[in-house]
């Protein structure tokens, strides 16, 4: 087993120890090099590598991986994210194909979809979206997709092009509780997110979010964020520990005790929710075969 890196910022400033919960295997194994094989033969990009998601080799090793179409470049900045953020120059329209067919490659019975925000592109890329999505479908019939979506800031056109290729699940992320957005998605808005969440239910598609705790939110704030995903039409939750990328990301306010992550899970249900994965290293395609009832 691996304890994460710490990063010291040098502020001074007292900070929490990681606890045991919170420590990961290395990547390995057969399955695992297949999986890197293939990502790196079809020049593909996965969230796994990109967002540092310390579950990539669990995931990896067991033969999935979450594909981020349209580049690795993110027009936001976000305070918690590890992906690269700047002017995206990549808009591969040959993409559908080759990642159509690295999921056929490798066989899965349940493939998860996300992108980085392009701003820059008046559909939002919801085209590349549609066409990725029709690619799969054609090229591995029995698959089931999960899109996980960004913020199409209210271009709802866009959204529902994003949304019609025929995936199970649509996901959105909220990252947070309303308190700290500003802080956490400065270029976000927590009511925008929630109308797209509705739009996507009123759609027809059952609904998923993640949120990620640790950053200063009380769990006063986490229900109240449950109630309103109840009343937008949220199917399926996800909660996980927020860890810091890098120096240059927001610090950790609190590590979440395994206890109350169970009791999150608990509330959630009983709000109403269907679906709540709740735990220290849950992320937000974490165990996402299970989310499709």
């Amino acid at each position: 087993m691996l304890e994460l890196p710490i990063v010291d910022n040098n502020t001074g400033t007292a900070r929490p120890k990681r606890p045991e919960w919170l420590k990961v295997r290395l990547p390995m194994g057969e399955n695992y090099r297949n999986v890197r094989s293939i990502v790196d033969e079809f020049k593909l990009h996965t969230i796994c590598q990109s967002g540092s998601c310390p579950n990539m080799g669990e995931c990896w090793g067991a033969g999935t991986a979450t594909f981020m179409i349209l580049g690795n470049v993110c027009t936001r900045s976000c305070s918690f994210c590890a992906v690269k953020t700047g002017r995206p120059t990549e808009y591969d329209e040959d993409e559908p194909r080759r990642v159509a067919e690295a999921i056929w490659l490798m066989k899965v019975k349940h493939a998860v979809l996300t992108s980085v925000n392009r701003d820059e592109l008046k559909d939002r890329g919801a085209e590349i979206w549609y066409q990725t999505v029709r690619a799969v479908k054609e090229r591995s019939p029995e698959t089931t997709i999960e899109t996980l979506i960004p913020d199409v800031k209210s271009n709802w056109e866009a959204l529902e092009r994003m949304i019609s290729g025929g995936q199970e699940v649509v996901s959105h992320n909220m990252e947070t509780v309303p308190r700290l957005y500003r802080k956490v998605r400065p270029q976000a808005k927590y009511e925008r997110s929630l109308e797209q969440i509705q739009r996507i239910k009123n759609y027809g598609k059952r609904t998923k979010t993640g949120i990620m705790v640790g950053l200063g939110e009380s769990p006063e704030e986490v229900y109240e964020t449950m109630d309103h995903l109840v009343a937008h039409g949220c199917d399926i939750l996800t909660i996980g520990q927020y860890l810091q990328p890098t120096k240059m990301h927001l610090e950790v306010a609190e590590y979440i005790h395994p206890d109350l992550f169970a009791e999150y899970r608990e509330v959630g249900l009983q709000k109403g929710l269907r679906y709540v994965e709740s735990g220290p290293l849950v992320r937000s395609s974490y165990h996402a075969e299970r989310h499709v009832f």
